[in-house]
């Protein structure tokens, strides 16, 4: 009975560590999971180390080992006996879908309105669709996002990582594959818009409750909302970079 109960508290503090713990592993898990999808780390490349990437995320190294060791159990990455972490091969991976790069800002805008025929309904099929594991990244990014916004600082990893993160919840490897092929595209974009949001009025918290309203209608299921919501976000990203005056693309 004793040893029971002096077990109790030793107990509830490890689980209230692991609690604490979980949403930083899956912050730096979503993280780098959107880093290595993108390509900023090749195929047999050197991560950075566990110093290097606790200071960079502002974690603790058991918080970046569980991290990796979630990307190495998935088969993303591998370690070498004292060289450290690299990113894996994956031939079995399909080949990508290849778009044109963005060289206007008329690009930039047809972007977007291709991203506005695909992303609403990725948005409808999360909500339908999504499990624990799923929901989580999507929360993630969205932490990120939170710092980010009050630090007055527009983070366009966070913010494509976020949106990736809904292509996964949809699970349809189309949509997925079709973010993932677009990523350099959506960047450019991204930057644009993050630019538009500085300045005294700056838009940084309202784009941010943009992107927590999306999270809230695809957590409690409301598909045709989530859809919406997209819709609406994506539409004002692309007013504020082109201040609601787009170009005329006829042929």
């Amino acid at each position: 009975m004793l040893d029971h109960i002096s077990g109790t508290p030793d107990g509830t503090d490890a689980g209230a560590e692991r609690a604490h713990r979980t949403p930083l592993v899956q912050r730096v898990y979503q993280l780098l999971l959107t880093k290595i999808s993108r390509g900023d780390y090749q195929p047999d490349e050197k991560l950075p180390g566990e110093h290097e990437l606790a200071s960079q995320y502002l974690v603790s190294r058991p918080i970046i080992r569980e991290a990796l060791r979630r990307l190495r159990d998935e088969g993303l990455i591998y370690s070498r006996q004292g060289a450290g972490s690299f990113v894996k091969v994956r031939v079995e991976e399909a080949r990508p879908v290849g778009y044109s790069p963005v060289e206007t800002i008329a690009d930039i805008q047809r972007c977007y309105e291709f991203r506005l025929s695909i992303e609403p309904d990725n948005a409808y099929f999360a909500a339908l669709r999504w499990n624990a594991s799923a929901l989580a990244a999507i929360s993630a990014a969205l932490d990120l996002m939170r710092d980010a916004t009050q630090a007055h600082r527009h983070r366009e990893d966070a913010d494509f990582a976020f949106h990736c993160a809904i292509a996964q919840a949809s699970n349809n490897h189309y949509y997925i594959s079709s973010m993932q092929a677009l990523k350099d595209h959506i960047a450019v974009g991204m930057k644009f818009h993050g630019v538009s949001l500085m300045g005294p009025n700056s838009g940084l918290a309202g784009v941010f409750r943009e992107h927590q309203s999306l999270f809230d209608a695809i957590r409690q299921r409301e598909a045709e909302t989530a859809r919406t919501l997209m819709r609406r976000h994506l539409e004002g990203s692309r007013d504020r970079i082109f201040e609601g005056r787009t170009l005329d693309l006829s042929l």
